[in-house]
Parts: C-alpha cells; sequence; structure tokens
C-alpha cells in the first residue's frame, strides 16, 4: 500500500510540473509582442526603411518569429487604407507601431494616444503635429526624422551644375513633408542667389504634364523627399532625358532610379535606428520622453550611366567620395 501511496505522490509531482511548464511557456507564448507596421505605399525608399527597421529590431534581439509579431500593411496610398489598418492595430492591441511616410504615422497617432508609435524617418515630426517638439515629444508618439542635408544638396548641384541659370522644385502640394521641405530649400536657394522655379502636383497623374513644362524651363530638377514622385520617378526622369535636363533627388535611391547625384541620408540605416528606437521602447523607454532623432551626415550617391546618357562630367571629387564613402551606381 505504501508503495502505492508513494507512486501516487509522484504522479501528482510530476503532473504538477507538468501543469507549471504548460503555463510558463504559455505564459512565454503570451509575451510575444506585436509591432504593427504601416506603409504609405511602395517604392525603393520606402522598402528600403522597411527592411531596415526589421535589421534593427533583429539586432536589440526582437527576431521575427521568434520574439515578436510583425503585422506589416501596406496602404497602397490609399487614405481610407491608412484608417482601417491603423484601426486593426489598435483592435490587436499591438504593443508598438511604426508609421512609414508621414500619412501613415499620422493615421497612427490619430487612431490611439496610448500605443507608442515610432515615426519611421518622417522628415518634419514637429510640422507635421505628431509631436510637441522634436526634443520632448511630450506624448505616445517618437522617432526618427529623413529630414534631408538641403543646403549641402544645393551646393552639390552648384558644384556639378556651374552654369545653371535655372532650378526647378517639383513637390506633391498635398505631402506635408515635401511642402516643408520645398519652403526651406526656397529660403537656402533665395539665401544662395539661385533662381528656382516651383511645380506642384496633386497626384501621378499630374507628373507627366507638369514634368514637360518645368523641363522646358529649367537647366535642372531638384525632388525633395516625396512619396508621389518617388513611385513615379521613371516618368520624371524620361522626360527629362529627353531635354537633358538632370534630376537631383534628396535621396539615394532615387538616385538608382535614374537621379544624377544626391549627398542623402541613407534609407536603410534610417530603418535601422527606427528599428532600434521600437526595440527601446518595447523595453520600456517611454516615447514622451524620447526625443526625436537625427541623422545629420550624408553620404554621395551618383549614378554614372545617367551622366553618361546627359553629356555631364562629375567633378573627380564627387566620384571620389562616392566611391569612398557612398554608392556608385553603373
Amino acid at each position: 500500500m505504501k508503495r502505492l501511496y508513494g507512486l501516487i505522490a509522484i504522479l501528482l509531482v510530476f503532473l504538477g510540473f507538468a501543469f507549471v511548464q504548460e503555463k510558463h511557456q504559455t505564459a512565454q507564448k503570451a509575451k510575444v509582442p506585436t509591432v504593427g507596421i504601416l506603409q504609405l505605399l511602395s517604392h525603393p525608399a520606402l522598402d528600403a526603411i522597411h527592411k531596415g527597421i526589421i535589421h534593427g529590431l533583429a539586432e536589440e534581439g526582437y527576431h521575427v518569429g521568434k520574439n515578436v509579431k510583425i503585422d506589416f500593411q501596406n496602404a497602397q496610398n490609399d487614405q481610407s487604407n491608412l484608417k482601417t489598418m491603423s484601426a486593426r492595430f489598435v483592435n490587436e492591441n499591438a504593443d508598438a507601431m511604426i508609421g512609414i511616410a508621414t500619412p501613415s504615422a499620422q493615421a497612427l497617432a490619430n487612431a490611439s494616444s496610448n500605443i507608442p508609435v515610432v515615426l519611421g524617418a518622417i522628415t518634419d515630426p514637429e510640422g507635421a503635429h505628431l509631436v510637441k517638439s522634436n526634443e520632448h515629444p511630450g506624448n505616445n508618439v517618437t522617432g526618427v526624422s529623413d529630414q534631408a542635408p538641403l543646403k549641402s544638396q544645393l551646393k552639390l548641384i552648384q558644384k556639378i551644375m556651374p552654369n545653371m541659370k535655372t532650378l526647378g522644385i517639383i513637390y506633391t502640394s498635398s505631402d506635408d513633408s515635401a511642402t516643408a521641405q520645398y519652403h526651406q530649400f526656397a529660403a537656402l536657394c533665395k539665401q544662395q542667389h539661385v533662381t528656382l522655379k516651383a511645380y506642384s502636383i496633386a497626384n501621378t497623374n499630374d507628373l507627366n504634364q507638369v514634368a514637360q513644362q518645368m523641363v522646358s524651363q529649367v537647366d535642372a530638377v531638384y525632388v525633395p523627399t516625396d512619396n508621389t514622385v518617388a513611385s513615379a520617378m521613371q516618368t520624371l526622369v524620361s522626360t527629362a532625358n529627353a531635354k537633358k535636363v538632370p534630376v537631383f533627388p534628396a535621396v539615394d535611391t532615387m538616385v538608382k532610379a535614374g537621379g544624377l547625384a544626391t549627398l542623402s541620408i541613407n534609407q536603410y540605416k534610417l530603418g535601422v535606428q527606427t528599428g532600434k528606437m521600437t526595440a527601446d521602447i518595447l523595453k520600456g523607454k517611454k516615447p514622451a520622453e524620447t526625443p526625436i532623432k537625427f541623422e545629420r551626415k550624408g553620404e554621395m550617391t551618383i549614378n554614372l550611366s545617367q551622366a553618361k546618357k546627359l553629356g555631364i562630367t562629375l567633378p573627380a571629387s564627387v566620384v571620389k567620395e562616392a566611391k569612398e564613402h557612398g554608392e556608385v551606381f553603373k
């Protein structure tokens, strides 16, 4: 009988241990955080930011499919999608939400005042009313800015085009970030006595017609950080090439798509920073007390095949810098 009681006791201990282990494993599974990523649309710059975010999370110990769940949604540049997808993240009680492009971040911020929102490379967080100030966000929103080094970019254009008389700038009028950059760039051009002609579009349907008018009136074109123009870069480049007018974009990925050159912030690296900041927030850091992060140093990116096509000889110093510290597309 004693032996039977002993066996029962051992069985009860074993079952109790198994029960505790199962509860522990269930609790561990329940602790896997969910991060919602909302991207405005697909084009190389935004896609690079998305890839960088995943890398940044991994560097901080959050590996997709292991200890973090990623709910990635692409709004395809549709405002109604932005609202629906933001609500989706809130309904699933996401632990953090990342907005890639200003409209995405605004939709997320409007959807929740409690869930942390991380800005995935937003040009002007304060100007877009996403934070109280860049130094002291003061609410549930913080993140990374992709503010382009406009002064350096203008100097680069002048260096490559020393005889330029008129510079054109094309941007989307409804894009807060692009509009803000236009005004900043216009002020710089005025300081540097550069004649700037501005052209705006409402959507990609306007681009071809506006671009045709623009390239007949300017010697070069500058494109700010503008998602609409970026998504139709091939149209702009094709129109500009017909008139042998070089396009200088604010973003490195747009050089690969046919731009001539830029000195810009690396989009992938901005994504990595965004991922790392998200990881910090998952570990307990408060967005309200986390300043907006700015990357100040740009990298030279040039397109040699485009230079050849346009009959432009890039300065040796520009080529050298791109080869040593940036990127060269051939």
